[in-house]
Order: C-alpha cells, then structure tokens, then sequence
C-alpha cells in the first residue's frame, strides 16, 4: 500500500442514531467510537480492512460497549486510545490535551484536545493537513454536533463554551465527524434560535433532503458550523436577543452565559 494513499472515513452505523467512524487506507484501518461490536467486525470483515487501532473520545456505553469484543475477536494487542480520566475497560494508551497519538498504518498523526463539558473528560481527535489527508479532520464524539452540542451531563456551561470556542478556532476547512445522527432535530432547534438565517434555512433543505435519501449528514465543517450552529454563534446578535428572551435577562455578558441559556431551552425544547 502506498504510504500517501488517501484516507477514506466510512460511517458505521450502529443503534439507532449512532455513527462509528472508520478510517482507512484499504487495507489498515481505525475505528472511533466502537459502541456495538457486532456492525464494527462485519464491516471491517466485509472490506478486508486490518483493525490497527481503536479512539475513544469518552466513557458513555453507546460509544464504548464493542471495545471488549472487538479485542476479542481481532487481538487483544491492537491499542486502544482514551482521555486520562475516564477508567474505560480495554484502554491501553491514556491521552490528554496536545498529545500526540501517531498510527503508523493507517499512517495517520493526531492531535489530541481536551474538550469538557458533555462528560468532564471528553476528549477530540485532530488530523491536520498530512500527505494522505486532503482536509483537516476532527473526531469529536458528542462535543459537538451537526447544527448542535452535546448534553452537558457531567461539564458546565463554561466548559462547554471554552470547547466549542478550541474547534471554532481550526481550519474552516475541517470535516466534522461527530457521532450521532441528530442534524433534523438539532436544525428545528436551531431555527427556533434564529428563523431569519439564511445560512441555516439552506442547510435544513440540504439536511432533510439527504435523509430522505437514506445519506448521512455528515460529516459538516467548521466553517459550516460557524455559520448555523447557535452553540458555535453565542456572540451572535440574534442568538443573544433570543437568549434574553427566553432567560428574561436584561444581560448575558458572555457567550458562556449565552450558551446556559440555550442549552437549557434545548433539553427541554
């Protein structure tokens, strides 16, 4: 295999609304997020890929739950990669902010960032530009989705804000390959917080179209994002008037404050 040969990222799709990603050469390959084992073999099975590793972004069983018998079944020598702070069975390489997690087949570099807010030690997967990669890449699990966040189970408001605010600044070029399918909802959401953004009324056609094809919506960019995701446009004009008026806050003097509001209007939403 040649060594520039162009990385593929193929969605495995698992549960209900789950995405494992898997990201190959055509012949080695990692997959992010394993949590059904089942799906994850029969596909690396199907396409005579060579299981190399395993990223996990964090603890949550919907992303976890193949680990074991995925080792099980292809080596209990393949590492499996984890934030530092969450006890994950079949962890084998504990990561935290800046490291890097360098895989040699498929050769691919990766920067790791600490993003809280979701759980308390979520972590991302970075690849920058690299001779097999045309586009940055940015496996994000449930940090940040499609037109929305995660649920802030474990982080704060804050933290959730200071994590977006690290991949607003990559590259807008930067595909986004988060974990679940909830762009349609996420977009209903995102209307109500601003019906009058004409970049957002183009993706919910373009969203709901490629659904009713059957196609994922993913993965976005960043660049997309900051264009139609209220949780990555907290310092946006139309976002804060409509944050004040569903707080009734005559002030929300940061995006973090900005971003308590919504997030809490969109679990109940």
């Amino acid at each position: 295999m040649d060594k520039n040969t162009l990385l593929q990222v193929w969605p495995i799709p698992a549960f209900d609304d789950n995405y494992i990603w898997c990201i190959h050469d055509g012949s080695s390959a990692l997959v992010v997020d394993p949590g059904d084992a089942v799906p994850t073999l029969a596909y690396l099975r199907a396409n005579n890929l060579t299981l190399k590793g395993i990223l996990i972004t964090h603890h949550h069983a919907d992303h976890t739950g193949g680990i074991l018998q995925i080792l099980q079944n292809l080596g209990i020598d393949i590492p499996v990669y984890g934030p530092v702070g969450d006890d994950i069975p079949g962890r084998t390489v504990a990561v935290m902010q800046d490291d890097k997690v360098e895989i040699p087949s498929p050769r691919m570099s990766l920067k790791v960032f600490e993003v809280p807010g979701h759980t308390l030690s979520h972590i991302a997967y970075f690849a920058n530009m690299q001779a097999n990669v045309v586009e940055p890449m940015l496996f994000c699990g449930d940090t940040l989705f499609a037109s929305g966040c995660g649920r802030l189970f474990e982080g704060t408001p804050t933290q959730m804000s200071e994590s977006l605010g690290k991949f607003a600044a990559l590259p807008k070029n930067t595909l986004v390959y988060c974990t679940h399918e909830y762009t349609l909802s996420n977009i209903r959401f995102a209307l109500a917080v601003e019906p009058n953004n004409l970049n957002l009324l183009s993706w919910a056609d373009q969203a709901k179209s490629l659904r009713e094809q059957g196609l994922p919506t993913l993965p976005t960019t960043i660049g997309q994002e900051l264009q139609v995701n209220p949780f990555m446009r907290c310092d946006q004009a139309e976002v804060i008037a409509m944050a004040k008026e569903i707080s009734g806050q005559a002030e929300l003097p940061t995006p973090a404050h900005v971003l308590a509001v919504i997030r809490a209007w969109k679990d109940r939403f």
